[in-house]
Parts: C-alpha cells; sequence; structure tokens
C-alpha cells in the first residue's frame, strides 16, 4: 500500500507536534508540502522535517495553500492555523478533495462544524479533529473501565485546566484571547478535558450554567470560567478554566466519581493515574505511570495520526471524527451563548 501524502497548513506553535507524529508515522505517510503565509514559518517546519526523518524527504514549500493544490498531488491536510480560520481551510480542503485532519477547535460555530461534517460525507472524505489525549494509555484504560460500566451509576465528572498563561502568551500571537480567531480559556485551553469529560460521560446536555470573566489578562475573552453541566443521563459536569494560576501551570486532572468506582487522572497532559478504586478487581488495575511528557501537548498526536491514517486506508470513521470532534465545541458554545 503506497504512503498517504500530507500536507500542513500552518506552522505556528502546534504543527511541532504534527511533524513529530508524521515522522513517527513514516511508513504509512509522508509530508509533501508545507505552507503559511509567513514563509520563514513554513521554512522552519520544512527543514525540521526533513532533519528528523530517516529518509531526509523534503516537502515542498507554499503560501498560499489553493496554489499548493493545484500543484502538488495530496491526499490529506492537516490544518494548524489560528482557529478562526479552520472552518474555511476545511471546506476548501474538503472541496478540493482532500481529507481533513483540523486542530481543536474544529470550527467556532455549529454551523460551520456542521457543513464541514456534511461536505466530508458528500464527498466520501475523512474528517478528523485533534483530541489526541483520547489516545493517552491512562484514557484508554479509564474508557476500557467506562465501558465495562464498573463506575456502576456516574455520580459527576469533574475537568480542571488550572494553568497560567501571562500577557506575553498572548502577546506572541495577536488572534489569541479575541472572540473572532481564538475564543478565551474555556475554548483554548480547557478544550481537550472538556472533550474527555463528554467522553466519559456518553450522554447529551440537558442544560448548561456557565460564569466567566477577564480578571487578569489583556484580552478580548476570558482567562478564567467555570461550567455546570447538567447531562440528560443525570450526571453532574463541572468544569473549571483558568490562565491566571501564580505561579505557574499547576494542574490538568479529569476525575470521575461513580457507585462503584474513583478514577482521578493528572499530570502535565491528564496522563497518570492518581486515583484508581473500584469495588470489583480487574487484571488491568496495576498502576504503572511510566508516561512522560514534555509540554502539554503530551504524546497523543503520533497514535492520533495512525489512526488517521488507516481510517483512510481502512475506510472506517476516525476515533475522533467530525460529529465526535463537534460535541466538546458545542458545551463551549453553549456556555458562551453562541449556539445559533
Amino acid at each position: 500500500m503506497s504512503k498517504l501524502k500530507f500536507a500542513m497548513i500552518g506552522c505556528g506553535r502546534i504543527s511541532h507536534k504534527h511533524v513529530e507524529a508524521l515522522v513517527n508515522n513514516l511508513d504509512i505517510a509522508n509530508l509533501v508540502a508545507v505552507c503559511d503565509i509567513i514563509p520563514d514559518k513554513a521554512e522552519l517546519i520544512k527543514n525540521e522535517y526533513a532533519n528528523s526523518n530517516k529518509n531526509h524527504l523534503t516537502p515542498k514549500v507554499y503560501t498560499d495553500y489553493k496554489d499548493m493544490f493545484d500543484n502538488e498531488k495530496i491526499d490529506a491536510v492537516a490544518i494548524c492555523t489560528e482557529s478562526g480560520y479552520h472552518a474555511k481551510i476545511a471546506i476548501d480542503s474538503l472541496n478540493h478533495g482532500k481529507h481533513v485532519l483540523v486542530e481543536k477547535p474544529m470550527a467556532l460555530s455549529s454551523r460551520d462544524a456542521n457543513e464541514m461534517i456534511k461536505i466530508s460525507k458528500e464527498k466520501n472524505l475523512k474528517l478528523g479533529v485533534c483530541h489526541q489525549n483520547r489516545f493517552n494509555p491512562p484514557i484508554q484504560k479509564l474508557r476500557r473501565a467506562i465501558e465495562e460500566e464498573r463506575f456502576g451509576k456516574i455520580i459527576n465528572a469533574t475537568a480542571r485546566i488550572l494553568w497560567t498563561r501571562d500577557d506575553s502568551y498572548y502577546k506572541q500571537a495577536p488572534w489569541r484571547g479575541t472572540k473572532e480567531l481564538d475564543g478565551g480559556t474555556l475554548m483554548n485551553q480547557c478544550i481537550h478535558n472538556i472533550d474527555l469529560l463528554q467522553w466519559m460521560v456518553g450522554s447529551e446536555i440537558e442544560r448548561i450554567h456557565c460564569e466567566r470573566d477577564t480578571y487578569l489578562r489583556n484580552i478580548e475573552m476570558e482567562d478564567f470560567g467555570a461550567i455546570l453541566i447538567r447531562f440528560k443521563n443525570g450526571t453532574i459536569g463541572l468544569v473549571e478554566g483558568s490562565a491566571c494560576v501564580y505561579p505557574k501551570n499547576l494542574e490538568e486532572t479529569l476525575s470521575i466519581f461513580g457507585e462503584k468506582g474513583t478514577v482521578v487522572i493528572g499530570g502535565l497532559a491528564v496522563n497518570e493515574i492518581k486515583t484508581w478504586i473500584f469495588e470489583d478487581q480487574r487484571d488491568y488495575d496495576i498502576i504503572y505511570n511510566n508516561t512522560k511528557v514534555d509540554s502539554v501537548y503530551g504524546n497523543g498526536h503520533t497514535p492520533l495520526y495512525k489512526d488517521f491514517i488507516e481510517s483512510i486506508n481502512d475506510n472506517r470513521e476516525p476515533l475522533i471524527n467530525g460529529e465526535e470532534g463537534k460535541k466538546a465545541l458545542e458545551i463551549i458554545l453553549k456556555a458562551y451563548g453562541w449556539e445559533e
């Protein structure tokens, strides 16, 4: 089977994790082109990929992705731009016949997310969303316990994202913290853990209440927010998201509390089991916290890419397809009062 040809659109901060993932999946995919409106950023990612892969394959550089589509044979596109441009670029890519793997959030409106899903289905193309923490070994282990119904009735689930993002972080890129291109702490920093929370609860939303404000950072959107979610199955979800923690990141933690079990997963990128207690005992209950990560992005992009590539080759849905990627987005849109 021939390797899939990938292109990357947007060569900013998160693109380095995509390079790493593509290098780690070199046996099934190649990066053939990179695109950014700032040529130096594209050149940096080109060189990073060329120097990292064992075959020293070197992608071509573009500043216009439509020009790239006209000149390169591309199977799939990874979209790593500012959040507010995700939907337009994804729709353009799908209309050019490309499979799409898009960074979170997949869009900034339900309308755009639904349009992306609609076009991907009409054209029989795969649409994947980068919620890579679903692939963390402790999260996969928790998901197994959920599917085996080991918790009994789940009472509540809590996602805590207690980080710091000072003004220098927001000044690095003028789109950060804006309503048009980003959203605040809930949309940018918290969406991954909100995705994990709703994935574990596995229920539609009955109602949502949110409190948020801008306390310390010079941004348009919130630097602290809290969401209270009532799920239709009765479970209560709690989200606490801060960019104001002094003096550095404190924790990202997912906690599930049930009738017959309690699990808390924390660490830098929800990669360590802190508490694992069940009424029953299973052979996989032994805790091995040997998953090391070097940033809040974790190590999930590599298995996420593998799953996405295999979904194309096997003509199946990726684990985090458009419908799955939309669920956390819609919780935040409802919290913001932006739903349409």
